[in-house]
């Protein structure tokens, strides 16, 4: 009988975790495609979608081990991978799509969980089953998203990309501008480009690792890091696709993404060289298939909670946390994937999220309440004005640019002060009394 409260809530958080995924999975069904749940048991014998991830969702696990476990561990998920590819050879079935490797990975995050339960008591059972929850919700997070980008292209057949390319004329057409830049980089910038933006939760990892580092020597995790803010975002993000369906201007306006034949969906061929014209939109229907994923940038606003994750880290993880902001952003523009104002909003989008989920953890208060309303009145604010608004934005650049800036940058002056102000001040020094002279 579970007694204590935080037990109900892990329960109760639990139960509701596994409905969302059963829901999603029979609304994937519905569609005739796989959910979460099917992929995620399919890469355990087939090429999984990620590799990396899986090794850097099980690197997740591997926190609450020793290090003679975790060298243990490392050396199954290798040799099974191995294993799974001489049979993969043997059977001459090749891998077409996917990783050669990563199913390793998820054999041993499984084995941790089963390791737990079977020969682990008290408190180490607890620990080991946070660390296989952790490492696991990093992976449903991927396949869960994956599932809501298919109903968002499933169920919103018309986009919103005419006013928001309209819209983003206040901010000077950033992603033509990048996506000039990225070309005239040739295929070197591109590829860097490219592995930044399909690495970010790797790099989400090393950040969180370093976060973690003491929880084996410690036996318990931190209130707060980074997984946390990063798998919140990727459940309400694409909830807000639902809501503002945009597929970016690579598509609307170029010729998809890579040059994939996307013209006969395009409204025209534009993007990267030619601004769109300032005329009243309107909803444009595209296709079935490609993902409504652009308001907000989520990829932006994971680089930013990477990035204020790594402010507390050694130099080389804020170096590598600001490369992978700047990366990232130029990344989302230049490959036309997202508009300007998208940015902003995952700006706004991640500040928020994470200055909720700090305020959860210590405890809410005025300061913590009125930092999270103001960061949510601005992304609805943003959202609403682009919307309805894009004409007046376009045709008054010098106004609503700089405002569009201000309001973003407001959110982001609120957090630092806020969170500022909840660092546990140094105590002073005590000063040493002056000796004083006795006169005799």
């Amino acid at each position: 009988m579970l007694r204590q409260p935080r037990a109900r809530l892990w329960a109760v958080a639990g139960a509701v975790a596994l409905g969302f995924l059963i829901t999603l999975e029979i609304a994937a069904r519905r569609y005739g495609l796989p959910g979460p749940i099917t992929h995620q048991a399919q890469e355990l014998i087939f090429a999984p979608a990620s590799g990396p991830l899986l090794y850097a969702s099980m690197a997740l696990t591997m926190v609450v081990l020793t290090w003679r476990q975790r060298f243990i561990a490392a050396g199954i998920a290798v040799g099974i991978d191995v294993a799974i590819a001489l049979v993969r050879w043997v059977a001459d079935a090749g891998v077409t799509e996917g990783h050669s490797f990563g199913s390793g990975a998820l054999w041993v995050i499984l084995g941790c969980a089963v390791l737990a339960v079977t020969r682990r008591t008290g408190q180490e059972r607890v620990l080991l089953l946070k660390g296989v929850g952790l490492g696991l919700l990093l992976v449903a997070g991927r396949k869960t998203g994956d599932t809501w980008l298919l109903i968002t292209s499933k169920t919103r057949p018309d986009v919103l990309d005419p006013y928001v390319a309209v819209a983003d004329h206040a901010l000077g057409n950033p992603s033509w501008l990048v996506g000039r830049a990225v070309e005239a980089t040739g295929p070197v910038g591109a590829h860097v480009l490219d592995w930044v933006y399909a690495q970010l939760a790797v790099a989400a990892v090393v950040v969180a690792l370093y976060q973690l580092r003491h929880v084996a020597a410690e036996r318990r995790f931190p209130g707060h890091h980074l997984v946390r803010t990063f798998l919140v975002i990727g459940l309400l993000g694409p909830a807000i696709y639902m809501i503002f369906p945009v597929v970016g201007p690579v598509f609307t306006y170029g010729t998809g993404a890579f040059g994939t034949g996307g013209e006969q969906w395009a409204m025209d061929n534009l993007w990267p060289h030619t601004p769109t014209p300032i005329s009243p939109p309107q909803p444009w229907t595209y296709d079935e298939i490609t993902p409504r994923n652009c308001m907000p940038s989520l990829h932006t606003a994971w680089a930013t909670v990477i990035f204020i994750h790594s402010r507390k880290g050694p130099r080389v993880l804020r170096f590598a946390g600001t490369f992978w902001l700047v990366a990232t952003l130029c990344a989302t523009l230049g490959f036309g994937y997202h508009y300007g104002i998208d940015l902003v909003a995952g700006v706004v989008f991640a500040v928020t999220v994470e200055a909720a989920l700090r305020s959860l953890d210590r405890g809410w208060d005025r300061p913590g309440i009125q930092l999270v309303v103001h960061g949510a009145l601005v992304f609805t604010v943003l959202l609403v004005s682009t919307r309805y608004l894009p004409m007046e934005m376009a045709q008054r650049p010098w106004i609503s640019g700089p405002l569009l800036i201000l309001a973003m940058v407001s959110v982001v002056y609120g957090y630092a002060r806020t969170t500022k102000r909840w660092e546990p001040q140094a105590a002073a020094p005590a000063q040493r009394p002056e000796p004083q002279l006795e006169l005799a």
